[in-house]
């Protein structure tokens, strides 16, 4: 790959990122703190992008790749989101702001797979290429939380407006991007796509329980993603979205550091362990504070890495590995439906339910009891860590079958 070729991809993955990343973990800060919603709306307006990457594969399946270029539709995708993003930054309403976002959410979801679609176009050996690019996906995340938690503005719609700004720079980027033409040879189908053609494989009952307990850890980390930055400032703590992002830093660590791991444990040892990362995350926030026992809060903090990459990456190379050649797209659809979509609709909004109910509203204000809160994704995080280990049994691959 040519150098300017790799500086265009770059460019796109911090810019792809760091959109996302703006607002992402802050704006249920700026939800519950300035315009006073609910608990549960809070839940729910989260789950609008879960909704979006249920709905999204269809888009880029069965419409994107085949009629039009993919620079093109990834420009105008960002230069329509800004315009609806900035719509919902003027918003004040639930009524209002919940279909914007969920506008915004079906312009954007479908922008991760065709930015990752047009990179793989450019390159000879992904496996090798891809991750030394993807990374700055991750940077672009941590640069727009170290902004935002440094001019502090998790309790404005300056969070939004600095999303809207990014996301019309790259859609105007994209276009100057390496041409795709659109694969009108490709015919997917609606069950390739939802991963339905995957099914067969829950025969197997380790197959199924991977399944099952990531859309089930999809609760703690819906916990994760929509609540611990309202909860971080709630306690007072300075620079809550600059510091939050050492998640992001240890998750890259932990995300170089798995192949090592990964020999020497194997499957089911590196998710009991990220399960268990789950529960002491839970309980580090539920008993730390912003005195003397900070150091927990930031430990819980980092623990993202194992319990991300440990877990969720580790759940994915076991799907890909499992299925056979002819399912291993199915098989990567059905994880990412079950996960990022069914997961983190129930997640967002059982979290959301869950906040409610230790949340007393007085003079206006919302007061949360965050012990009480975080035991719940620390209990869920617990079953699912006993239900994996029982039923779990990890098997040497029979490469024939690959």
């Amino acid at each position: 790959m040519i150098l300017k070729t790799r500086i265009q991809l770059s460019t796109l993955m911090f810019f792809q990122y760091f959109v996302w990343g703006a607002w992402y973990v802050t704006i249920g800060t700026y939800l519950i703190n300035t315009l006073k919603f609910e608990p549960l709306e809070v839940g729910l307006i989260y789950g609008t992008f879960s909704i979006a990457a249920m709905i999204s594969p269809f888009f880029v399946g069965l419409i994107a790749d085949k009629f039009f270029s993919a620079e093109k539709v990834l420009g105008t995708l960002h230069i329509l989101g800004a315009i609806l993003l900035y719509f919902t930054s003027t918003v004040k309403s639930f009524n209002l702001f919940y279909p914007g976002l969920l506008a915004y959410a079906l312009c954007y979801t479908p922008t991760m797979a065709l930015s990752n679609s047009l990179s793989f176009h450019q390159m000879k050996e992904p496996g090798k290429e891809f991750p030394s690019i993807r990374v700055f996906g991750t940077i672009g995340w941590i640069v727009a939380g170290m902004i935002v938690g440094l001019f502090k503005v998790e309790s404005s719609v300056i969070q939004l407006h600095v999303g809207v700004i990014a996301s019309l720079l790259l859609g105007m980027f994209c276009f100057t991007l390496p041409h795709v033409p659109p694969k009108k040879h490709v015919h997917a189908s609606v069950r390739e796509i939802l991963g339905l053609d995957a099914l067969k494989l829950l025969k197997e009952r380790s197959f199924t329980v991977i399944i099952l307990a990531s859309i089930f850890t999809c609760i703690p980390l819906s916990f994760y993603y929509s609540w611990t930055n309202p909860f971080l400032n709630d306690i007072g703590m300075e620079y809550a979205a600059s510091k939050m992002t050492m998640g992001q830093m240890s998750e890259i660590i932990f995300m170089l550091i798995m192949p090592f791991f990964f020999r020497r444990l194997g499957v089911k040892k590196m998710i009991m362990i990220g399960m268990a990362a789950w529960i002491a995350r839970y309980l580090m926030f539920a008993y730390g504070n912003n005195d003397t026992l900070i150091w927990m809060l930031y430990a819980g903090i980092i623990l993202h890495g194992i319990c991300y990459d440990f877990f969720f990456v580790t759940g994915q190379i076991y799907v890909d590995n499992k299925a056979p050649k002819h399912l291993k797209s199915s098989a990567q659809g059905m994880i990412t439906f079950a996960t990022y979509g069914v997961g983190m609709f129930i997640g967002t909004w059982f979290a959301g339910l869950v906040v409610g109910w230790y949340t007393i509203t007085e003079n206006g204000a919302h007061l949360h009891n965050w012990t009480q809160i975080w035991y719940v994704p620390a209990m869920v995080a617990f079953f699912v860590l006993v239900f994996f280990t029982l039923l779990f049994r990890e098997k040497k691959l029979n490469k024939a079958d690959n």
